[in-house]
């Protein structure tokens, strides 16, 4: 008998930072799929508080502990990446209406670029519907606690970025 084919998913963002609802929806991906991909978007469209670079290391310390997953980079079209990956399948969160309404639409373009790749729409956990890296980015800058949304990793590199985003404003 014949090993099913190994399948490839990719889970593409910016992660600036990467907080708790993208981890938990990563690590229940993750172990649908015999490989993982996080792809880390270089933002050439955002502003982004941490460089590419520092985006990465933050994801891999966090999953350091998923064997199946790897962290990536990419620019330019998901599509190229993906394709150029080989991944069957890629996963998109969703926390609301909203969201939902934009991946939709991304989903019918990237099927028309990419026939062979399925979109797999994810919701976080309930305690995590709320979490985005904007609001992390913003509440952290104006001096509230976000311990709680983002994983201790993150935290202590995100209260840096802060503290020195401060000692450097006029």
């Amino acid at each position: 008998m014949s090993q099913p084919p190994s399948i490839l998913a990719v889970f593409p963002g910016t992660f600036d930072p990467i907080t708790r609802g993208h981890e938990e929806m990563i690590r229940r991906a993750a172990r649908l799929f015999d490989r993982f991909i996080v792809a880390v978007a270089a933002g050439h469209h955002k502003k982004t508080l941490f460089t590419l670079q520092e985006r990465m290391d933050m994801a891999r310390g966090v999953f350091a502990d998923v064997p199946q997953l790897s962290v990536h980079s990419f620019s330019g079209l998901m599509r190229d990446f993906v394709v150029e990956q080989g991944a069957q399948v890629m996963v998109r969160g969703v926390r609301g209406v909203t969201d939902f309404d934009y991946e939709v639409q991304l989903a019918g373009m990237n099927r028309k670029l990419m026939p062979e790749v399925e979109t797999l729409f994810m919701a976080p956990g309930e305690q995590y519907q709320h979490v985005s890296s904007t609001y992390v980015r913003e509440i952290a800058t104006l001096g509230g606690d976000v311990q709680a949304l983002v994983s201790p990793l993150v935290y202590e590199r995100l209260m840096q970025r802060v503290q020195q985003r401060r000692s450097e404003a006029p």
